[in-house]
């Protein structure tokens, strides 16, 4: 999981993080509202690639703009399969095999059913969203109403990441 989780921040995080840090940076803030901003981004983009992840075997293909299945049919494991495992440990077999054979995909999808992978995966990153939103609200008290909106707005933010359905 800890391998599956900086994997999923070097490909989607770090972009948010940094560009959040940039953006406080190029606007004047300290260097410590800059490291809120990057915990911000961090958090969402782990959020959102955590959910992403779950929509793979929940979502649709018209939803997804992608096969449903994508990752597993490509032998990609994601945090659902890897919560799975901890439940059903035969699974890390057919991980390991690289699910070459297509029963194998059919399989995975009947223990990934019978497990709580899903949920737990949806647990983690409402957990990330929780932390994103604390880190806006640590950015320093301000009276103009124009930065409170937009303060919201990134909260708010959170919560779609992890209500959306494609």
């Amino acid at each position: 999981m800890e391998y599956y989780l900086q994997k999923t921040f070097y490909k989607t995080a770090s972009l948010i993080s940094n560009s959040c840090k940039a953006i406080a940076l190029l606007a004047g803030q300290t260097a410590e509202v800059s490291m809120f901003a990057y915990d911000y981004g961090r958090n969402l983009g782990l959020a959102h690639q955590l959910i992403d992840d779950v929509l793979d075997f929940t979502g649709t293909s018209a939803s997804l703009g992608k096969g449903s299945l994508s990752d597993i049919r490509h032998g990609i494991i994601t945090a659902p399969v890897l919560f799975a495992i901890e439940e059903f440990p035969q699974l890390r077999g057919l991980v390991d095999r690289g699910f070459d054979n297509p029963s194998d995909i059919d399989l995975a999808l009947y223990y990934l059913g019978k497990s709580q992978g899903i949920q737990r995966t949806k647990d983690l990153a409402s957990k990330h969203a929780s932390l994103a939103a604390a880190a806006i609200d640590s950015f320093p008290e301000s009276d103009d109403e124009d930065i409170r909106i937009s303060r919201r707005a990134l909260v708010d933010l959170t919560q779609r990441v992890i209500t959306r359905t494609k």
